[in-house]
């Protein structure tokens, strides 16, 4: 039971099945049969997509870099695995249109065998400008689905003076287990990866938030963390979507985030526990991030588990061997149900965003024919971002969608909760999606012609100049010409005086 102190420290959200019994007493499987060829995409990260240093026909070793970081908010790739570069093209995407994106395709030799690594004995021997330099090369990201290149945090802590670091191990979506499962298994490893990122930030301390649903991992994380005194666990409540940064500052710290604001504006930075385990691979044993461990369950799957895998292997791969039966399948999602991308088939990559992969059947799936509203507001109680989601929809059927934005359109985190609870089986979230995705589509076709007017009057000036340009060289011809003729003219006089 949620406390009337927690109550009053949560905004909305909502108690869904948690269905995670099934891969939580289940340690995380290692010995996952290496795929005989790896889809790694070029766009992992928020920003701009990597670019390739390898060609087709290049041997490579694990870890070795593919693809470098684009600018400042960009990650680079590395070979998950050993082998040879058999192809750099476009391949269907892990995202529900699965359209084509870039990709590096590595068939693997078999080896696994590990390019040269650099490591780290003292971490806190390195400038923590360093830290985030090692961080950024070795391509982490937000794990927990964000996907935000962790070094750019690392950065806006230091220079934003944060005095907390904010690990975040609620893990509120339903089925997955894949944190809980590396909380109890790699709990020291987790917490030097906080003492790493305390020193990269120069921040004071460390507050590990876990939902009070992961009783072991509680005690085993406090168990690591005893040593010191500036990192600590707390406890917070099960419900869904605690793990929202905001709504975790929030219970965490007692600080609202306002609108438009960045939570470093409170003195926080926010990171996921499967992000603190990645740097401290990085910074203490030199390895990059090319492999993370996935949930693998739902009502399709007969032998449920989380499994570590190489970036880049397949979907298919992994429900080979969970066993996933085809027939009862129903829905592929990557992710969590409540906020993850449903996916047109199995053949599709994992990449570092991808915590879980469902293969839910018929029963687990909401259904229901969508009935009208009838003013419940049930959906206002459960938004954590404190949104009005039945008058966002109303405006967003009638096409008003500057109207919709104006009452917290972009405040929206697309959670589910609204629709979660709706008795009337609206599908409010996917009003949403549909809202933002074609307010991005104006704004693209907006800046298109704007693009177009700006390409117009240059050219227009161009050719302004140009026929300006060309009167002037034709009025100095014409003024040349009669300047001759007179020249002209008057010797004549004069040669016919002299006579």
């Amino acid at each position: 039971m949620i406390s009337l102190m927690d109550k009053l420290r949560i905004r909305g959200g909502v108690h869904a099945a948690e269905c995670k019994s099934s891969t939580s007493e289940v340690s995380i499987a290692t010995d996952f049969p290496l795929a005989k060829k790896l889809y790694i995409p070029l766009q992992q990260h928020v920003g701009k997509a990597a670019e390739p240093v390898v060609k087709v026909g290049d041997k490579v070793l694990k870890g070795q870099l593919l693809a470098h970081s684009q600018g400042m908010i960009s990650a680079p790739v590395h070979a998950p695995s050993s082998g040879l570069i058999a192809d750099i093209n476009f391949y269907p995407g892990s995202h529900p249109s699965a359209l084509p994106i870039r990709m590096i395709v590595l068939a693997t030799d078999g080896l696994d065998a590990w390019g040269e690594r650099q490591c780290v004995s003292d971490p806190f021997a390195l400038d923590p400008e360093e830290i985030s330099l090692r961080v950024g090369a070795a391509g982490i990201v937000g794990m927990g689905g964000a996907t935000f290149p962790a070094a750019v945090k690392l950065n806006l802590g230091r220079q934003s003076n944060i005095h907390t670091l904010l690990i975040n191990g609620g893990e509120c979506e339903p089925y997955l287990t894949c944190d809980d499962r590396l909380m109890q298994e790699r709990a020291d490893d987790i917490i030097d990866g906080i003492r790493i990122m305390l020193h990269g930030m120069n921040a004071r301390h460390a507050k590990i938030g876990i939902e009070d649903n992961k009783p072991e991992a509680i005690k085993i994380m406090r168990k690591a963390c005893e040593p010191y005194d500036h990192i600590y666990v707390i406890t917070v409540p099960t419900r869904y979507p605690m793990g929202w940064d905001r709504q975790m500052i929030r219970y965490v710290t007692g600080k609202e985030v306002p609108a438009g604001s960045r939570a470093t504006d409170v003195g926080v930075v926010m990171h996921n526990v499967a992000t603190a385990y990645a740097i401290h691979k990085a910074i203490r044993k030199g390895e990059p991030l090319v492999s993370r461990i996935v949930t693998v369950s739902g009502g399709a799957t007969m032998a449920p588990k989380n499994i570590e895998v190489p970036i880049g292997t397949l979907i298919s791969e992994l429900f080979a061997v969970c066993q996933v039966d085809a027939a009862q399948t129903a829905r592929i999602v990557m992710g969590g149900p409540m906020m993850g991308d449903a996916l047109p088939h199995s053949d599709l990559p994992i990449v570092k965003a991808s915590s879980g992969v469902l293969a839910l059947n018929a029963d687990e799936i909401k259904s229901g024919t969508e009935q009208p509203c009838i003013r419940c507001a049930s959906c206002i109680q459960a938004c954590p971002a404190g949104l009005l989601p039945v008058d966002m929809v109303n405006r967003i059927r009638s096409n008003q969608l500057d109207a919709a934005v104006s009452i917290g359109l972009k405040d929206c985190i697309s959670c589910g909760s609204c629709s979660y609870v709706c008795p009337s089986n609206i599908p409010l979230v996917h009003y949403f999606k549909y809202a933002t995705g074609e307010l991005v589509a104006r704004q693209q076709a907006q800046h298109k012609t704007e693009q177009t007017n700006k390409l117009m009057d240059d050219r227009n000036a161009r050719m302004e100049r140009i026929e300006r340009e060309q009167a002037e060289e034709a009025a100095q011809r014409q003024a040349e010409k009669e300047a001759r003729k007179r020249a002209k003219a008057e010797k004549a006089a004069r040669e016919a005086a002299e006579v």
